[in-house]
């Protein structure tokens, strides 16, 4: 039996949001996702910058992390750092595959810890959109907050879908209520219910690895 990570708390220690721009061929996305963590602003931008800790909580990155540098997250995206600022921000751009993008990164001093924000924008074409909503990227950054978390609380050495964790029950549950939280996300920014329901089930089946319904076949992409 494994050792299963500490997930109370939290879901509702992660706040969501999101803004939807329509435009001819694709949909403009901003999403925002924010933490408090027990800790200093200066520790919280090392574990975000510092290559010997990002594989602890995060995926190793290889490269250049400082302004014009190229980065690249083992496994997945890459691109250039275009602004740094420590330890109070970063930002790059997100390339995977085809797909260009830009994230910010800002920390910033919260009571007695630090808040980290992380602000997720570009055009994403509009049948990827409708067939997964917000949760294709969002449920990736939550399962990265929660690494970090552990990694805070408690020095986890690894990201916690990086392991059997993923087999259990409760990273079942914790995907599903993920998934349903930013489709909640994206019904506050003006996507119809049912569409929003309809991208949630999709993309708590592809975290989860489950079978999609038929009737979805026709939508299948990858987030």
């Amino acid at each position: 039996m494994i050792d299963q990570p500490n997930t109370e708390g939290q879901l509702d220690a992660v706040e969501r949001g999101l803004g939807i721009t329509e435009k001819d061929e694709a949909t403009a996305i901003v999403s925002t996702i924010s933490q408090v963590y027990a800790t200093t602003v200066e520790d919280l931008w090392d574990a975000c910058t510092n290559t010997d800790r990002l594989p602890r909580w995060f995926a190793p990155v290889s490269g250049d992390l400082q302004r014009g540098g190229r980065y690249q997250v083992e496994n997945n995206a890459g691109g250039t750092v275009t602004a740094c600022d420590p330890p109070k921000s970063f930002s790059a751009t997100w390339e995977y595959g085809e797909s260009t993008s830009d994230i910010t990164v800002r920390i910033e001093q919260a009571g007695d810890g630090a808040r980290l924000t992380l602000e997720h924008r570009g055009d994403v074409p509009k049948d990827f959109w409708a067939t997964y909503g917000p949760g294709a990227t969002g449920v990736g950054w939550d399962l990265a907050f929660l690494g970090l978390a552990l990694h805070i609380t408690t020095g986890a050495p690894r990201p916690p879908e990086s392991d059997e964790w993923v087999q259990t029950d409760q990273y079942r549950q914790f995907v599903a209520e993920v998934s349903r939280r930013w489709a909640d996300a994206s019904v506050a920014a003006g996507m119809p219910e049912s569409d929003a329901r309809g991208a949630e089930a999709r993309t708590t089946a592809f975290y989860r690895g489950d079978e999609v319904a038929a009737s979805d076949e026709s939508q299948q992409g990858q987030p």
